[in-house]
């Protein structure tokens, strides 16, 4: 059985995920992979890095979505995938690097719909991380050196994006708290304390999964 531990991140732009996952990862001893998933893909697709940056979390309609499926069914070699669109690659690509990697290691992968992707790994983790506007809006301004409204519409038009893709390759929502483990407001604690919750979490979901998943308290009547 494959014991590796992965942590995947969902979040809001501003939130500081990215950031918490590198915190994570070091704490941990692993790697975290944002943009460096994106090499990845490359090296095993075979198709140039720089369409994977092109089409990165960028959602597509759901026909596409239904042809993209049906040949992630077949897999590579089907004439299928020869003939297929672009994204449509891209996508296959991504899932097929995430889970070659939950096989191969322990690790931290932020974003591309990887809790989805490893929905059947038992040792996966999967969390969101959200952020208040008077708090997220300061963080991108400094991050990018922009302006309060353009990092305002950065925001907005990211989140849309990760959404719109999230939405369309999974068969959950984004940012809702059904979809995910755990789901965390990095401005009510500071992303410190984010990091500390969310490996206090994994252990507690290990625990809980080691210990047959019962609880062991009595329950009173009503």
């Amino acid at each position: 059985m494959n014991e590796n531990l992965v942590i995947t991140i969902g979040r809001e732009c501003g939130s500081g995920g990215r950031q918490i996952g590198q915190a994570i990862a070091k704490k941990l001893g692993i790697k975290c992979y944002d943009q460096e998933l994106l090499t990845l893909c490359a090296r095993n697709s075979g198709l140039c890095e720089d369409i994977f940056h092109s089409h990165d979390e960028k959602p597509v309609n759901s026909f596409l979505y239904s042809l993209v499926m049906d040949t992630y069914s077949l897999g590579y070699a089907s004439p299928g995938y020869i003939d297929m669109p672009l994204n449509q690659k891209v996508f296959l690509a991504q899932f097929e690097t995430i889970k070659k990697l939950a096989t191969e290691e322990s690790c931290v992968i932020v974003g591309r719909c990887a809790d989805y992707a490893l929905a059947e790994h038992p040792h996966m983790i999967s969390v969101f991380i959200s952020g208040e506007e008077n708090d997220k809006i300061p963080y991108v301004m400094k991050l990018y050196g922009i302006s309060e409204d353009k990092a305002r519409d950065l925001m907005i038009k990211t989140d849309k994006r990760r959404a719109s893709y999230y939405n369309y390759y999974t068969n959950k929502k984004w940012g809702a708290v059904s979809s995910y483990d755990f789901c965390i407001n990095s401005s009510a604690i500071g992303r410190e304390r984010c990091v500390d919750m969310i490996l206090d979490f994994a252990r507690a979901k290990e625990d809980y999964r080691k210990n047959g998943c019962q609880d062991h308290f009595s329950v009173e009547p009503l």
